[in-house]
């Protein structure tokens, strides 16, 4: 099996993760049942799920000097995932994410500062182009600034790299991003961002994944919760099924997804046995608490899957 060299650019924020039955409306003021603070940030996230599922990580970021930037080394040294390349902004606060997640379906809702993250540049990008040409897989998002996003997509593609693309969180934006997507990996509502149609069934979002590639993505792997995804493109278009277990927090659970079909397929494996793998590490990380603490280690995973 080759070594799964993967870097990924995103950023970190400190997630401020609330339990409550329901949110409140406007003016009022309700009692949680807990409270939690956490690493967090899809690409953070991505890159400790990559590291705990076997990969050997680069992560290309910005954060503050505060400790909410604590939080982030600690867990980042922890799981050996290689922060060289995250600068320190001194003028700059660490980003934040108030997360509420329901204690009746596990589900969440998210509001996201990203602080320190926003001064990620082109440049900063430039600069960390080494690890980018020595990986197999190259991973982004939406969170960090687009023309940031685009130079990684784009110095991955200069050197034969792999690209995922997970347009997250879903905006319009986006769209500019597909053509250098080998995987662009959305789920239901950031398919209806890119595309305009909804997507609530398998057959709709089998539609949308041939919009996808139309619109120059040359894989779509669209992740449907529970169900699984659907990868389309490359002349197969199957729904690979999502594995039962009992939910307690769902937040995360796309970003595991991602770290762990970018392991997979730095490992080598097809992309249906790279989404398999990838809804393996879903599926485990749901039924934990919090984001990256929840992403499940190499061996879990490997007992899970038998």
């Amino acid at each position: 099996m080759s070594v799964a060299k993967i870097t990924v650019l995103g950023i970190y924020v400190a997630d401020l993760i609330f339990r409550a039955p329901r949110l409140p409306v406007m003016g009022e003021t309700i009692l949680g049942e807990s409270f939690a603070i956490g690493p967090g940030g899809k690409g953070s996230n991505q890159a400790v799920a990559a590291a705990r599922a076997g990969g050997k990580v680069s992560f290309i970021s910005a954060i503050g000097e505060d400790a909410f930037a604590e939080i982030a080394r600690k867990i980042w040294s922890g799981d050996g995932v290689d922060f060289s390349r995250v600068a320190i902004r001194k003028d700059r606060p660490t980003g934040g994410a108030f997360i509420f997640v329901s204690s009746e379906t596990g589900n969440n809702a998210i509001i996201v500062e990203t602080g320190a993250a926003q001064t990620i540049t082109p440049e900063t990008v430039e600069a960390a182009e080494a690890e980018i040409k020595a990986s197999k897989v190259f991973v982004t998002q939406l969170e960090p600034p687009l023309n940031a996003a685009r130079r990684g997509l784009e110095l991955a593609r200069k050197h034969g790299v792999i690209t995922i693309f997970n347009p997250a969180p879903g905006l319009e934006a986006g769209r500019v991003l597909l053509p250098l997507a080998d995987f662009a990996t959305p789920n239901e509502s950031e398919t209806e961002a890119l595309t305009g149609m909804k997507v609530e069934t398998v057959d709709q979002a089998r539609v949308a994944a041939a919009r996808l590639i139309e619109m120059g993505a040359r894989n779509a792997v669209i992740t449907l919760g529970a169900q699984g995804v659907l990868l389309h493109g490359g002349g197969v278009s199957e729904l690979v099924p999502g594995f039962k277990v009992k939910a307690v927090d769902t937040t995360g659970a796309g970003d595991a997804f991602n770290g762990g079909f970018a392991v997979a397929l730095a490992e080598g494996r097809s992309p249906l046995d790279a989404a398999r793998f990838g809804n393996a590490v879903a599926a485990l990380s749901v039924t934990r608490h919090g984001t990256a603490p929840s992403m499940p280690y190499r061996a879990d995973v490997d007992a899970f899957l038998g």
